[in-house]
C-alpha cells in the first residue's frame, strides 16, 4: 500500500511539472526555436555554454513533448552545420528519450496513461508484451510521422531492456536528424534551393506516415 501511494504521489508531482513547464515554456521556446536567426543569437549570448542550452533544450523537447522536434533539428542545423547539428540533436533526443523510459520504467502504467493520451495508448499496446518489441519499436522510431516521444514513454512498460531502447533510439531516429539538420544548414548557408527540394521531400514522407499511420500500425501488428 505504502509503494502504490508513493508511485500515485510521483506521478502527480510528475503531471504537475510537465503541465507548468508546457505553460510557462512551451510556447515562448516554440516561437524562439521557430526563428532561426534569433535562436542563433540567444544561443551565442551564452558563450561557451550555448552547445549544452541546446542539448537541454533538445532534451526538454522530448520528455515534455509539446515542442516540435523536427523544428529544434532543424534549428541544430542553422546553428551548428549538419554533423555537429545532427551530433548535438541525437545527445540530446537520445538523453530525453532515456529519461522518459526510465521514468516509465519505474512509475508504471498508471504514469503512462497519464503522460500519453488513451487513444495512443491503445494504437500502441500490442509492443507491451510483444515478443518481437525491439523490432517493432526500431520500425516506429525509423518511419516518418509516429509519435516519438510519446512512443518513449510507452517503451519503458514494455519488457525491453534499458540497452537495447538506447540502442533502438539512437539509430533509428538518426537518419531523420540528419535530414532535419541538413535542411538548418542549408539554410544557414543560404542555400535555400537545395533546403527547400529536402524540406519538401521530408515533408511528403512526414504526411505519408502520418496519413498512412494506423495501416502501418496495423502491418506491426502482425510481424
Amino acid at each position: 500500500m505504502k509503494n502504490v501511494t508513493v508511485n500515485l504521489l510521483l506521478i502527480l508531482v510528475f503531471v504537475l511539472i510537465i503541465l507548468v513547464l508546457s505553460v510557462t515554456y512551451g510556447k515562448e521556446i516554440t516561437l524562439l526555436v521557430s526563428n532561426p536567426e534569433k535562436f542563433r543569437n540567444w544561443i551565442n549570448s551564452f558563450g561557451s555554454l550555448g552547445v549544452l542550452i541546446f542539448i537541454s533544450i533538445q532534451v526538454f523537447q522530448v520528455v515534455v513533448f509539446v515542442i516540435p522536434g523536427e523544428v529544434v533539428q532543424v534549428a541544430g542545423g542553422y546553428l551548428y552545420g549538419t554533423i555537429l547539428g545532427t551530433l548535438y540533436s541525437v545527445i540530446g533526443i537520445t538523453l530525453g528519450s532515456l529519461i522518459c523510459f526510465s521514468i516509465a520504467r519505474i512509475l508504471g502504467y498508471d504514469f503512462v496513461k497519464n503522460i500519453v493520451s488513451e487513444e495512443k495508448l491503445k494504437k500502441f499496446d500490442y509492443i507491451i508484451n510483444n515478443p518481437k518489441g525491439e523490432i517493432v519499436l526500431f520500425l516506429l522510431f525509423f518511419l516518418p510521422g509516429m509519435p516519438k516521444d510519446a512512443l518513449s514513454y510507452i517503451a519503458g512498460i514494455t519488457p525491453v531492456k534499458f540497452y537495447n531502447f538506447f540502442i533502438i533510439t539512437l539509430f533509428a531516429r538518426l537518419p531523420g536528424i540528419f535530414f532535419s539538420a541538413y535542411i538548418g544548414s542549408n539554410l544557414g548557408s543560404k542555400n535555400y534551393l537545395m533546403a527547400g527540394l529536402v524540406a519538401v521531400i521530408a515533408l511528403v514522407l512526414f504526411l505519408a506516415g502520418v496519413y498512412k499511420r494506423d495501416v502501418i500500425i496495423e502491418k506491426l501488428r502482425r510481424i
